[in-house]
């Protein structure tokens, strides 16, 4: 294997195939960190924006401090070190599938790892997000009926571009339901995707929530040498 790239891990999971690597890009002059599931990729550190993106759109939803925020999704740590960087938040549950790539965090294999691990106010979940969102407990086993200030979610590629079958009703109306029902009054519901716009998602997410917009995210594609784009949609509810 060349030096300038390395396999740091390989899992087989229920989902497939993963493996994290990382290698020396020239293009760029840096070390690159991505994640692979079976053929597809789930998340380079060449590109992050958007997933940062997602945090602090929603975390500017909010007002006061002492915010407890879910985020749905861990990777390689893009969207919950920048939850972080927030000091009004007050604790942050990072909740993932797959108990590997929190391994890969807690091993330090992850740069992010080194600082999510080390910071009091973060806590990493092993779980499905989806089935504990659909369950009566809710996102936290240790407090069921918990309700959080923000939940910011980046696991699937668009509400109709789905990792698993399994997550397709957290995109409907009922879906939309729950989680309003996991979010404290003025609470802020954020969710990345890598398609345009979806109407259909943004009515459902309507019956649930007070407000609900899909903002286009607009961030730089060297490598095809052209503009990029990525959607965020932000939710907030009812302040009574």
């Amino acid at each position: 294997m060349s030096s300038r790239f390395q396999e740091l891990d390989w899992r087989p999971t229920p989902l497939g195939e993963l493996v994290l690597r990382k290698r020396w890009d020239k293009t760029f002059d840096k070390e690159v960190h991505e994640i692979k599931l079976d053929d597809d990729f789930l998340m380079s550190s060449l590109f992050t924006f958007a997933e940062e993106e997602v945090a602090r759109r929603a975390l500017a939803e909010l007002t006061g401090s002492d915010w407890a925020v879910a985020v749905g999704g861990l990777g390689l740590g893009y969207t919950a070190l920048t939850v972080l960087e927030n000091p009004a938040v007050r604790s942050l549950a990072v909740i993932d599938a797959l108990a590997e790539v929190i391994d890969w965090h807690e091993r330090g294999l992850i740069p992010a790892g080194t600082t999510l691990t080390a910071d009091p106010r973060c806590t990493l979940v092993h779980g499905d997000f989806f089935a504990m969102a659909r369950s009566p407990g809710g996102l936290d086993a240790t407090q069921p009926g918990r309700r959080f200030d923000a939940i910011i979610v980046d696991i699937d590629h668009s509400p109709r571009h789905l990792l698993h079958p399994s997550h397709g009703d957290f995109y409907e109306p009922a879906g939309a339901e729950r989680l309003a029902a996991l979010l404290r009054p003025g609470g802020v519901f954020g969710l990345w995707s890598n398609d345009p716009p979806d109407d259909d998602y943004v009515a459902a997410l309507g019956l649930a929530f007070a407000q609900v917009k899909a903002e286009v995210v607009t961030f730089p594609n060297p490598l095809q040498d052209r503009d990029a784009t990525a959607t965020v949609y932000l939710a907030t509810t009812t302040l009574e």
